[in-house]
């Protein structure tokens, strides 16, 4: 059975695969039959979503400041760094960047993410994010 110390490692070897812009190596960290925000979406869904990330935030990184776990469940409190400098085509970071064009500014935000851990695999994910402080920064909402 997994200890906790076993989920932390997961995580932060999944962010930092993330990060690196290891997309199939990120992905792989999640089971076939993964959920996010409960709805299934498989690893080749995460996959997507990771490469939408990756477009709109070509150089998106994620810096773990803190873990921890209950049972089988692992969270990470991150911040979330890049530049956009692409489009987005999905309904990532609240919808609120598809179709808007790069702007050339970087961001730094605050995620949180809860993780599902079965067999040393995600099996479920939920991300809490700054979604209005990312626009404020972006120049796309007023500040204030």
């Amino acid at each position: 059975m997994p200890t906790a110390d076993d989920n932390r490692t997961l995580i932060r070897e999944y962010m930092a695969a993330v990060s690196c812009g290891d997309l199939d190596g990120a992905a792989a960290f999640f089971a076939e039959d993964t959920r996010n925000h409960g709805r299934p979406v498989g690893r080749a869904g995460v996959r997507f979503v990771l490469g939408d990330i990756r477009q709109t935030f070509p150089d998106a990184r994620f810096e773990v400041l803190e873990t921890l776990t209950d049972g089988d469940w692992v969270a990470a409190r991150v911040i979330f760094c890049g530049t956009h400098a692409g489009v987005a085509r999905l309904p990532v970071n609240g919808g609120m960047l598809v179709g808007v064009p790069a702007t050339g500014r970087a961001v730094e935000v605050q995620h949180i993410h809860m993780l599902q851990v079965r067999d040393g695999r995600f099996v479920e994910h939920f991300a809490n994010r700054d979604d209005l402080g990312m626009m404020q920064q972006l120049g796309l909402l007023p500040t204030g």
